[in-house]
């Protein structure tokens, strides 16, 4: 008996991560800005001298305006994205309207350029303009698909939740650091959890972890030379 050669595709199911990108982005930097930044804020206040609870309401306080300025800056810069997908598709929609066989033309060439002969490239926009011809200039010329299409309430709550998440660490190490140790312990715990989220992320990503974590481990590591740099400059200790 002869097998068709898609049933055979269909139960080979490949696992892509594209789907990921727009909250996988937003969860990445918001989980490194949380532990980074406030773990900034505790060290930088509990250098100063504070009081343990001052050190901690401080931390917390950071980390509500911290995760609300994360996600109102991945709510409106995704939104933007948004907008401009928005009008791009509403003007095909316009064109298509007006001059369907121009479009029919501009999307035939797109498939030439990409290698298919004039003919079947003829047959091709035919058929895809038939089933769904918005879909297809925007998936074709446009760039845009369901999967990579901008999604800004999405990326708002990963990347307040992921800020949240990562921050949690820093106030950790305030809660659990013995009195007068809180800023080593903090950048310890900090450069510790910067390592970690990285390794994760580029698991998530389909990435090696080790190299994930060494390239976000770096930047945290930068980040805590530099603080310590301007910490020395106006005379603290950290």
């Amino acid at each position: 008996m002869t097998r068709h050669p898609l049933g055979s595709l269909s139960r080979h199911p490949e696992r892509h991560r594209s789907d990921r990108v727009g909250w996988l982005r937003a969860a990445v930097l918001g989980a490194n800005d949380g532990i980074v930044s406030v773990a900034g804020i505790v060290v930088g206040v509990a250098a100063s001298g504070a009081s343990h609870a001052t050190i901690l309401l401080t931390g917390i306080a950071g980390v509500v305006a911290g995760a609300m300025s994360m996600a109102a800056g991945e709510y409106v810069s995704v939104q933007s994205q948004a907008d401009t997908e928005a009008a791009d598709i509403a003007t095909e929609k316009h064109e298509l309207r007006e001059d369907p066989a121009s479009e029919l033309a501009e999307l035939a060439n797109i498939y030439v350029k990409r290698g298919l002969e004039p003919t079947l490239a003829q047959q091709v926009a035919e058929q895809l303009t038939a089933h769904d011809a918005l879909a297809a200039h925007a998936r074709d010329e446009l760039g845009i698909t369901e999967t990579l299409r901008a999604r800004p309430v999405q990326a708002a709550l990963a990347s307040a939740g992921a800020f949240t998440a990562g921050a949690a660490l820093p106030i950790a190490s305030t809660l659990l650091a013995p009195a007068g140790q809180v800023a080593p312990v903090t950048i310890a715990s900090t450069l510790l959890g910067l390592l970690v989220s990285g390794g994760l992320a580029a698991r998530a990503g389909g990435a090696p972890m080790l190299r994930g974590a060494i390239r976000v481990g770096f930047w945290g590591a930068l980040a805590m030379v530099a603080a310590m740099l301007v910490g020395r400059l106006f005379n603290v200790a950290i």
